[in-house]
């Protein structure tokens, strides 16, 4: 029998058992599971107390994820549209009644051109297996448009391509041995509670915590300071603290000169952003900048290792890229790579051997070049007519791990575009989340205890295995095997399609990462050194740490990292006069977990964040339902006079259903789909809007079913 049965942990037992697997949300943790199995039924999740990143520990959300498993509401079955597109009308078909007419479908469009067929997918599931393998193979053999996945890494990832050479940094275990701890753009607390672990360590043993972010996050409120900034300007107060350095001579001379490329020009640029323009600038006191660049300089002169853990939150801005950039040069200034408790972390990610033309097979494209379409301009995409710039009009539409409706940005645009009577749309889903809605027809898929799975991480370096704890859960499939069965359905003959999870799990890293210490333990750890750029050797083309990228510069780009503004900059408009970021409420993760009682229970309803004085000014109070509006729509929600939002900042807690908002809509309907200046990214902190008043408090029966009435 392969090791790979379900049938070995899904079969009723006398007593319960356990079973090793991993969490595949889109969280720098990823944690080690140990699922409890009774009798074929998941009855507890709980972190693996073998893990050392895990250590036992899960989040709020991950510790229900039976409750999400046996949701009333999961899909247990396929569907097909019987109503109007987002009317949510379906009813049941068999599977070879939904795959046959799919094909069909497909088919007749690929015969016209198959790059009017667009996939879109993203981080539902982080699995190198059940995300982009039999997946990839599949638009690949039918020569579908790309899809550009950018929605939410790709600015920091190119900062720090450009500047460190790929998605590298410090070992996160390493950070409970810093003395300082610079957290920037993230709220640890709710979505990195391991490193969080690490930090309070550190803190404990008496390191000093900083965090830098426009909100006063449950991770500000326990720091022994927080910079609330203004969004977008995080570039400038990197440049600032850089000025502060070379001015005082907190400068690693020795490492500056053997590890880094472009210093004399880099100098010369922070050198123009004195603390006095950057505090201006940011919003901060200046005083603030000063501090913060004395605290950092001073652990050169005491030999102290100093850390900075970034999150991706900072990058969500037209400059993010830039503002990457700017950040991952402060640690070779100081010389901080000496340490290994010591550097930057943004994401690990680069560190894994993952064999993505294994499992993805870019063969199948027999030398075609399809399009590609970014999936943050979805919303004109799917507006977008038939053109030479443009190629066909997208006429065929297959979603898996993702929910654009809620999660791309311009939601008003998103809406319309999936609206069209004449796009065909598919949607692998557990549950009838809003981009289902507008399904023609919804398959059911597995969740992660009903299925394997291989996992890189982001925020630190182990690789998982994930086994499956159950069996699939009424005629549920992964999203694999529904590939296999489409690609079947439309005549593909490769063998590639034969392949079965078992193959694809091993081919996800090959010989370079022990298959069997997996097995046997669930997760291996990537044999790195304790301080990877101690001596430099940073996978850069010049092996340096490059302050001046000449990759950037022969694209015409600026070669040095530099403050690039907001295309909203905060205080420009007086017609809206308030800039807005969207920070995931605690309790969910991206749209996932939204429609997990429990957890809605905790975070009540839709808020938007507001500082006493901007209340204030337009006769709001708590409780009031105000409506958020700019150029790109409006949407009702209720206030909540927070110490958490500073002035001239207000904060739209996402990323709620759409059909769970008060109007129908959520904070999405008013981001852009503006791109940020490295990395074709989204720019959902890069927003301005105005707050009006509608009612200071909902009447009563005026919500009901979580619309407003």
């Amino acid at each position: 029998m392969s090791i790979f049965s379900a049938a070995d942990t899904a079969k009723p037992a006398s007593q319960p058992v356990q079973v090793r697997g991993a969490c595949p949300h889109d969280c720098p943790d990823t944690c080690a599971l140990l699922t409890t199995v009774e009798g074929g039924v998941a009855t507890r999740v709980q972190g693996n107390p073998d893990h050392p990143q895990t250590g036992g520990v899960l989040c709020n959300k991950v510790s229900r994820y039976t409750e999400r498993a046996y949701h009333p509401e999961r899909l247990l079955q396929p569907l097909r549209r019987c109503g109007p597109k987002g009317s949510g009308q379906f009813e049941p078909v068999s599977w070879a009644t939904a795959l046959s007419n799919i094909a069909a479908r497909l088919k007749a469009i690929a015969a016209r051109n198959p790059e009017a067929i667009l996939p879109y997918s993203y981080a539902g599931t982080m699995g190198q297996v059940q995300g982009e393998s039999m997946a990839g193979r599949f638009f690949n053999r039918l020569g579908a448009s790309l899809l550009d996945r950018t929605i939410c890494s790709t600015a920091g990832g190119e900062g720090l391509t450009h500047t460190l050479g790929g998605k590298v940094g410090m070992r996160v275990e390493f950070f409970a041995e810093s003395r300082l701890i610079i957290i920037w753009g993230s709220n640890s607390i709710g979505s990195n509670l391991h490193f969080w672990r690490y930090a309070q360590q550190a803190k404990r043993d008496g390191a000093k915590l900083v965090c830098i972010d426009p909100r006063k996050s449950e991770t500000a409120e326990k720091c022994h300071e927080h910079i609330a900034l203004l969004p977008g300007t995080d570039a400038a107060l990197a440049l600032a603290l850089m000025h502060e350095l070379i001015t005082h001579d907190w400068l690693d001379h020795d490492y500056i000169a053997r590890h880094t490329l472009g210093w004399r020009a880099l100098r010369e640029r922070a050198l123009q952003w004195g603390p006095e323009r950057a505090a201006s600038l940011c919003g901060v006191p200046v005083e603030q900048i000063k501090s913060l660049a004395r605290d950092y300089g001073q652990c050169l002169v005491d030999q102290q290792p100093a850390a900075i853990r970034l999150n991706y939150g900072m990058q969500r801005v037209r400059g993010g890229g830039n503002a990457v950039r700017a950040v991952a040069c402060l640690p070779a200034l100081i010389g901080a790579w000496r340490h290994r408790a010591g550097g930057v972390l943004l994401s690990s990610s680069g560190l894994f051997p993952v064999d993505k033309a294994a499992l993805q097979r870019p063969e199948l494209l027999a030398g075609r070049t399809p399009r590609t379409i970014n999936m943050v301009t979805i919303g004109d995409d799917l507006l977008a007519d038939s053109s030479q710039e443009f190629g066909p009009k997208i006429e065929a539409l297959i979603v898996y791990n993702s929910n654009p409706v809620a999660v791309a940005p311009e939601s008003g645009k998103v809406v319309q575009g999936f609206a069209r009577e004449d796009l065909f749309s598919v949607v692998l889903e557990h549950f009838q989340t809003d981009t289902a809605d507008y399904a023609d027809f919804i398959l059911p898929a597995t969740t992660q205890l009903e299925h394997w799975d291989v996992h890189s991480a982001y925020g630190h370096t182990d690789a998982l295995l994930n086994r499956p704890a159950i069996a699939p859960l009424g005629q549920a499939k992964p999203n694999t095997q529904i590939f296999r069965d489409l690609a079947a359905h439309m005549g593909f003959t490769d063998a590639c399609f034969a392949d079965s999870d078992e193959t694809l799990c091993r081919a996800v890293y090959g010989d370079k990462i022990d298959f069997t210490e997996l097995l046997d333990k669930g997760f291996a750890t990537l044999k790195l050194p304790d301080a990877p750029f101690a001596d430099g050797n940073f996978p850069t083309p010049s092996g340096r740490c490059e302050f001046f990228s000449e990759r950037l510069a022969a694209q015409g780009l600026d070669g040095l990292p530099n403050h690039v503004p907001n295309y909203e900059t905060p205080g420009s408009s007086k017609e809206f006069p308030l800039a807005m970021i969207s920070p995931p409420a605690r309790n969910f993760l991206n749209s996932s977990f939204v429609n997990v009682k429990s957890l809605r229970d905790i975070e009540g309803e839709p808020l938007l964040e507001m500082h006493a004085l901007d209340a204030a000014a337009r006769g709001i109070t708590s409780g009031a339902i105000v409506k958020v509006f700019n150029q790109r729509g409006d949407y009702l929600v209720k206030a909540e006079i927070s110490p958490r939002a500073r002035p001239g900042v207000v904060n739209g807690l996402g990323i709620w259903w759409r059909k769970l908002g008060l109007d129908g809509t959520n904070v999405n309907q008013l981001t852009s789909q503006h791109l940020t200046d490295l990395g074709r990214g989204p720019v959902f902190y890069d927003c301005l809007v105005d707050v009006q008043l509608i009612a200071l408090q909902p009447a009563p029966q005026t919500v009901r079913n979580g619309l407003l009435r």
